[in-house]
């Protein structure tokens, strides 16, 4: 692990200084066929989806089709009440250095001056290209637990020329992304719950030739390599840093969930037809849980991961049964060849995999998965009553009169936004009745898909200007799919709606947005914000969808974030308004917008996958796939007062990497962060790796937290 310090006065971007601010960065003048991400990352995340179809070819109006209308004054707030661990951010090392020039020629307009006034106090850190984690001076950092660490007893030490599938189901899975921690009895213990995204191959085995001449036994590896991990941690001594604690001390809570676990499925398409298999004749058990991308803790105390990208993992759509072909398409599974590109062909391992053998296979993913950290015995549970699409995760806000309302993205271009609202109240207490009342709030409720109206889209024409009333704003409603078993879009039962969502927010006429991923409640405020990543696709010449208020840009490189509203400020109204509060890429973009902010003072933001909150508020947005030749990052912003949209970058990731899983602890004082598919480069291999963090020979996935050497609150 290399340890980094940089003073803000010598990396003082030229921006601020002297004319070269105003220079675009290269991307904007030079498409990539990737964007910000490498050909291995589009492979292995998404299974190369930019480069089929878009599967959303419904006819269901956009925004450019959508009535104007005056938005009604800003809803007054009321008081929300939130329950358990508060969820933030980042992670990083310390400080000294001044970049290279080939890194400050790719910075853009960053700045590095703490604000006067402002809630966020460090210094922003500039965009850099360096293989290494940097985070603001006066912090520092350290690795948490890294890929193939041991955690359950009995589990060999990691060693990459003798991995086996034995060993992989007992250690840290690979390609970290969702942090949590759930703290214990004791303040200086916790739990650390984790998702394993997905695996890259190139980087993980020695001599790797390829999905084709992959062995069964790396296959096997890869399949208990994702998944989800639950691991005992524990502080060490008075500051904010954490450690692992050895596994034959954490028996007791220590897990590792993956491709082979068990799951029961609940809510109302429980034993569905189309959930059954040859090896689960009742359609109520699955095995393995695949591409879980981020998360949430529920007020209840457990946890909540999101089945993303599982498309990638099936072969032979082409050999599928006609009428289940269209639902296939639909969620990105080629039906006219066996094998689609970035096949991993685990099919020779387990026919599950194979569709024409095994057609619902695939139903069985794409779900929200519960996890119960405190039983290491229990039962994940796949929710089916909060539909399946390529969930990028959950999170969870209590209404009003306290039932539990889950909030969702569909992570794909073009797609929508969900959430739940439980039948049933959360119940206050600790007791075994409360728990089992509580754990079974979202098997039961009604599902909405979001459509959302314009005040301005006469005036929105691609470019990105602000339109004349001075913000990218509108209203919204909450269309409402199934209530309990009951359907509530015309020609599709309850089945077809819970397990074939997409095309219930088809015929509904829900909203199309830009990749829709990260959807969190605001615990001071109640307000949701929503990651809309990016999407090249919009406004492309042939295509219908162009730019909108709420995407007011063609060929979308950079993304924005949404804020959202609720009537009454309660989470189970069926109306809201929002806004676009940042507009992301470039400050010296004229496309960009940063809430008014002086723009020449923002940090260069490209690509927010997911969303955070410190106790103050404030808003934590990491980065995936940064289309700006830069670094990804993790970013805090001020959303109320004069220092509202002041966007600066807290931490850098590793060459290749991607930012994850933010999270603060409960008293602030240390922050969470998983660092994904570090040397995730065009032709990089294990032998041959673009990255060596963190220990200088090798590539690994791994968490690290972050803690204020003077032992402060993050981010103050």
């Amino acid at each position: 692990m290399r340890t980094l310090s940089y003073w803000s006065r010598d990396l003082r971007s030229p921006a601020v200084t002297d004319a070269r601010s105003k220079r675009l960065l290269p991307i904007l003048d030079a498409p990539r066929a990737h964007g910000g991400r490498s050909s291995m990352t589009c492979r292995y995340r998404c299974g190369d989806a930019c480069f089929h179809p878009v599967p959303n070819r419904s006819d269901n109006e956009y925004f450019a089709d959508m009535v104007t209308e005056a938005v009604a004054d800003r809803l007054s707030r009321r008081g929300v009440l939130r329950i358990g661990v508060a969820g933030t951010v980042a992670a990083g090392l310390s400080a000294g250095l001044t970049l290279p020039a080939a890194a400050a020629e790719k910075s853009g307009t960053a700045a590095t001056e703490v604000a006067k006034g402002s809630s966020l106090g460090f210094a922003p850190v500039p965009p850099n290209t360096l293989d290494s984690i940097v985070v603001p001076n006066g912090y520092d950092h350290d690795v948490l637990i890294r890929w193939g660490q041991p955690i359950l007893p009995g589990a060999p030490a990691f060693d990459p020329h003798r991995q086996a599938p034995a060993a992989q189901a007992m250690q840290f899975g690979y390609n970290n992304d969702f942090v949590g921690v759930l703290p214990l009895e004791r303040d200086d213990r916790a739990l650390l719950v984790v998702n394993h995204e997905y695996t890259n191959e190139e980087l993980m085995f020695p001599g790797w030739k390829g999905h084709e001449a992959a062995t069964d036994k790396q296959k096997q590896i890869a399949i208990l390599a994702h998944g989800i991990s639950v691991v005992m941690i524990e502080r060490a001594g008075r500051t904010g840093r954490w450690k692992v604690v050895p596994p034959a001390k954490a028996r007791k809570y220590n897990r590792r969930i993956h491709g082979r676990t068990t799951f029961a499925f609940t809510g109302a398409a429980a034993g569905s037809k189309l959930l059954r298999t040859s090896a689960d004749r009742t359609g109520k058990k699955a095995q393995g849980t695949f591409n879980n991308c981020a998360g949430g803790i529920t007020p209840w105390g457990t946890m909540l991961s999101g089945e993303e990208n599982f498309n990638q993992y099936f072969v032979g759509g082409d050999g599928a049964p006609e009428a289940d072909k269209a639902a296939l398409l639909r969620y990105g599974i080629p039906t006219d060849t066996r094998y689609p590109d970035a096949s991993r062909r685990w099919e020779t391992v387990d026919e599950r995999f194979d569709l024409t053998a095994e057609p619902h296979e695939a139903n069985r993913f794409g779900w929200i998965v519960e996890v119960d950290p405190f039983d290491p015995d229990s039962t994940p549970r796949k929710h089916t009553a909060l539909g399946r699409f390529k969930h990028e995760g959950a999170n969870v806000r209590l209404s009003d009169d306290g039932r539990a309302v889950a909030y969702m993205g569909d992570d794909e271009r073009f797609d929508y936004l969900y959430k739940f609202v439980s039948s049933r109240r959360m119940r206050a207490g600790s007791g075994a009745a409360v728990r089992r009342h509580n754990l079974g709030l979202l098997e039961d409720g009604t599902l909405y898909a979001a459509k959302l109206s314009f005040t301005s889209a006469d005036e929105i024409d691609g470019s990105g200007k602000l339109p004349s009333d001075g913000a990218f704003d509108g209203k919204g409603e909450w269309i409402p799919l199934v209530k309990g078993d009951r359907s509530l879009v015309p020609g599709m039962t309850v089945d077809e709606v819970l397990v074939h969502t997409r095309f219930a927010g088809d015929k509904v006429g829900a909203t199309k947005m830009d990749r829709p991923e990260d959807v969190e409640p605001n615990l001071r405020t109640g307000k949701v914000y929503a990651a809309l990543t990016n999407n090249t696709d919009r406004g492309m010449p042939g295509k219908k969808e162009g730019a909108t208020e709420v995407a007011p840009r063609n060929e979308n490189k950079h993304g924005q974030i949404l804020e959202l509203t609720e009537q009454g400020n309660d989470a189970a109204a069926t109306r809201f308004t929002w806004s676009l509060p940042i507009v992301c890429g470039d400050p010296a973009d004229e496309s960009t917008y940063f809430a008014g902010y002086d723009k020449t003072k923002v940090s260069p933001i490209s690509c927010p996958d997911n969303v955070a909150f410190d106790p103050a508020g404030n808003l934590w947005i990491s980065t995936d796939g940064n289309a700006l030749e830069a670094n990804d990052g993790l970013f805090a912003v001020p959303l109320k007062g004069e220092e509202r949209g002041h966007v600066k970058q807290f931490l850098t990731v590793p060459v290749g990497a991607e930012t994850c899983g933010p999270w603060i602890a409960d008293d602030a004082r240390t922050v969470f962060v998983a660092v994904q598919h570090p040397g995730e480069v065009d032709d990089a291999s294990f032998e041959e790796p673009a990255s060596t963090w963190p220990d200088g020979s090798y590539a690994r996935p791994a968490v690290v937290n972050v803690w204020r050497n003077d032992g402060g609150r993050v981010g103050s």
